[in-house]
């Protein structure tokens, strides 16, 4: 079967819902996605969305935004992309109040903004009321009303198809393939142009905070047809994840004022950052609680959390601004937090890295900035880069509004000029060859055990800390799990809601842009951001102050090219806090 748009985006988070409404004015748009979209994973997004509208601190401006951010990358952020996020960000903040989201108040009937880590005023002076929220929901809130305006719009919906192959021909995209869920079969969608918006990867470590959905297929559908992905290696574990469930405690309690405690009951950040605290950026944070599990000043009998205590807050403002956390720390880990510290650790969070785009959105090729014709990316699965080696909490959730807004912008600007392009003579044969193998699959291996070994080796061997040898042997582990796969057997034949099918398929992506962050991290011989290299503890700015682009040929051998980082008004310094 095949379906014909002008426009379709693959995936149905913010950035790809908020595209869908800009394209909807001008062309027939339709929404792909392999969940239904209100369980999207934007919608566990709690702390807020950054933006200066200065209802709270009056003395913030989009200066100190741009450069909070430019910082917090590491200097690796290209600041053209930064600035124009900035710049958006309240205009595209005050439309999704007038779309119907429902912000926190202040007294006075304003959008109310709270601290959060990395954003401050005067260059990095004092933190800053920038993050507008809503309670501790503010993804859920801002994922459903962007559904209910595209369902008022009259959008298109795919729901429970799995892309399983992209159309790129002489660098052109015609399409792609996708899998139906519910009822089985393959189906072609042709289209003038395509847009990723398919989120993180998460799921390719043991402790995470993302959903089971948060797979990066569409990191690994790109690599297929031959085109790269940029800055893998950065890898964002956020400080604060309940202690062995990964699930997020939002940097929001740390906003409100949470304290980090080690087993001697410190609050250990005046070590690591004593003018922000617990509010600096995620990565230094996450370094600062590995390093005091590593030196054993962790909590419990292992040693290996520490605490976020909020009950100084009270069960008044608990209940107010952070009810998601009482919830989760009640049902997942049997803690009261209005009465006991809540027991953390750090959990992959976010992928700066992604597929290479222009500041609009436009996919792009080589380190030229050649373009994909017809081909785009938003949201996580994208890399502007806004975020370079590490991204400032809720910049996030402006990022994906702002810039699915502004590639949904570029594709109504193109899509009159666009066509859709001749299909080729069997445009399934790629995605029929993968059914059939995984399918048809009589070896010994099973789907949950390849998976639970490369969790639990990323977790190991590239995590917080990583080194050249640790890196090395996860390499070799990716080879044999590669092998270990081309060996499995899935029990359930049937074709029809076939949880077994699904999870081999998103295991092969993970295992193929797995080996681009291992890659990569090998290669990226010093420390920055999210990447941290105990082997090379230093930012090199001579030689590592540019962009990785990488490509994972047919052979499986990854190849590297790089671009430099646009830098304006803000050269790289030292990064203290």
């Amino acid at each position: 079967m095949t379906h014909k748009h002008d426009v379709i985006i693959i995936g149905s988070g913010l950035a790809g819902l908020r595209a869908a409404l800009e394209v909807g004015k001008v062309a027939d748009v339709a929404v792909l996605t392999k969940l239904y979209p209100s369980r999207s994973h934007s919608g566990a997004a709690q702390g807020g969305i950054a933006a200066t509208l200065k209802n709270v601190d009056s003395d913030d401006c989009v200066e100190f935004h741009i450069f909070d951010t430019v910082k917090g990358s590491d200097y690796l952020g290209d600041q053209d992309a930064i600035e124009n996020m900035c710049n958006e960000a309240p205009e595209v903040v005050y439309e999704t109040e007038h779309m119907g989201v429902p912000y926190s108040r202040t007294e006075d009937g304003k959008i109310h903004q709270r601290k959060f880590g990395g954003h401050s005023l005067n260059h990095g002076k004092v933190a800053v009321r920038r993050s507008c929220y809503a309670a501790d929901y503010t993804g859920h809130v801002l994922l459903h009303t962007f559904y209910e305006q595209c369902i008022k719009n009259q959008v298109r919906f795919y729901n429970e198809f799995q892309a399983m192959s992209l159309l790129v021909k002489d660098n052109v995209c015609q399409g792609f393939v996708a899998w139906d869920i519910i009822n089985g079969g393959l189906h072609v969608f042709h289209a003038k142009a395509v847009m990723f918006a398919t989120g993180g990867y998460g799921r390719a470590f043991k402790i995470t905070s993302n959903a089971h959905s948060s797979t990066g297929d569409g990191l690994s559908l790109c690599t297929r047809v031959g085109l790269p992905i940029e800055d893998m290696e950065f890898v964002q574990f956020h400080p604060t994840g309940l202690y062995k469930q990964g699930i997020l405690v939002s940097e929001g309690a740390r906003g409100e004022g949470a304290y980090l405690l080690n087993g001697q009951n410190e609050r250990f950040m005046e070590r690591y950052a004593p003018t922000l605290m617990e509010l600096a950026p995620r990565d230094m944070i996450a370094r600062a609680i590995q390093t005091e599990l590593l030196e054993g000043r962790g909590c419990g009998p292992n040693k290996d959390h520490v605490y976020l205590d909020i009950r100084h807050l009270g069960e008044a403002k608990i209940t107010a601004v952070i009810p998601q956390i009482k919830g989760l720390c009640l049902d997942f880990a049997a803690i009261d937090p209005i009465k006991e510290p809540i027991p953390i650790q750090p959990t992959a969070h976010y992928s700066m890295g992604g597929i290479p785009v222009t500041v609009d959105g436009r996919v792009i090729y080589d380190a030229k900035n050649s373009i994909v014709e017809g081909l785009y990316a938003a949201g996580e699965c994208a890399c502007v880069s806004v975020h370079g080696a590490n991204r400032l909490g809720t910049n996030s959730l402006l990022d994906a509004a702002a810039n699915g807004r502004r590639t949904g912008k570029a594709i109504c600007a193109d899509v009159g000029k666009l066509k859709h392009s001749e299909l080729p003579d069997n445009p399934m044969k790629a995605a029929q060859d993968e059914m059939n193998r995984v399918l048809g699959g009589t070896g010994k291996e099973k789907v949950i055990r390849i998976r639970h070994d490369l969790r639990d080796s990323m977790e190991e061997n590239c995590g917080v800390f990583r080194t050249s040898e640790k890196l090395t042997k996860q390499k070799q582990i990716l080879k044999d799990l590669h092998e270990r796969f081309r060996h499995i057997k899935i029990d359930d034949k049937a074709k029809i809601f076939n949880s077994d099918l699904m999870e081999a398929i998103e295991l092969e992506h993970m295992l193929e842009f797995c080996e681009v962050i291992v890659e990569g991290a090998l290669n990226r011989n010093e420390s920055r951001g999210g990447h941290s290299r105990t082997d090379f503890p230093k930012r090199d700015d001579d030689n590592w102050l540019k962009h990785t682009m990488a490509w994972r040929g047919e052979d499986g051998k990854i190849t590297f090219d790089y671009k430099p980082v646009i830098i304006k008004n803000y050269q790289p310094m030292e990064r203290k806090y």
